[in-house]
């Protein structure tokens, strides 16, 4: 199995943010990561 490149910690304060209202895109690029790998479940 794949180990991620972020932390759980990470994962939680990048998921906060866009729950907070900042910009996917804008979160993606200050992490260095794609936005096909970003998604939430409605």
């Amino acid at each position: 199995m794949k180990t991620s490149k972020y932390t759980e910690a990470q994962i939680i304060a990048i998921l906060r943010q866009a729950e907070g209202g900042v910009p996917v895109a804008q979160l993606c690029r200050e992490h260095g990561m794609s936005d096909a790998s970003f998604y939430i479940e409605p």
